[in-house]
């Protein structure tokens, strides 16, 4: 299974904002739209990820304010990607490793989505799900053995 069976499933919405934005901003979007990531963009590039782990420690090192806190300097500039064809089996180790909940997917230059560790892990229960079907269906379908000739 690759990463792009997940972003046809997933569908093609895009989060982002822009690095100048007011982290306050930031957060009263993923409040509003329940979301955990927002891609960052700079003239049509991935700038970096804001995910609720930046707010959160933005949030402990400002006594739990942000002020006028810019997503620039929050963010996390260097955030693990991946491209549509990796396959998922290479995703989810380096989650593991790098302690990332969201991947941007890129093609290229171009962001194609971003998927969350709750998205692999969903996949790979589907897959696996229908892995048992399938064989529980072999299985029950079993010749007997006792060919009559």
């Amino acid at each position: 299974m690759q990463v792009s069976d997940i972003l046809r499933v997933k569908g093609g919405t895009l989060y982002t904002i822009a690095p100048d934005a007011l982290l306050r901003d930031a957060i009263d979007t993923m409040s509003r739209l329940d979301i955990g990531s927002l891609a960052v963009m700079d003239r049509g590039t991935l700038a970096g990820m804001l995910t609720f782990r930046e707010v959160i420690h933005t949030l402990a090192k400002n006594g739990g304010g942000v002020g006028e806190e810019r997503v620039a300097s929050v963010m996390d500039t260097q955030a693990a990607t991946c491209s549509p064809s990796t396959n998922i089996d290479e995703v989810r180790p380096l989650m593991l490793e790098r302690h990332t909940r969201y991947m941007p997917v890129m093609e290229g230059a171009m962001l194609m989505g971003v998927i969350s560790f709750y998205d692999v892990a969903k996949a790979v229960v589907d897959s696996q799900n229908f892995e048992n079907q399938m064989l529980k269906a072999y299985i029950r379908d079993w010749p007997d053995g006792s060919a009559s000739e």
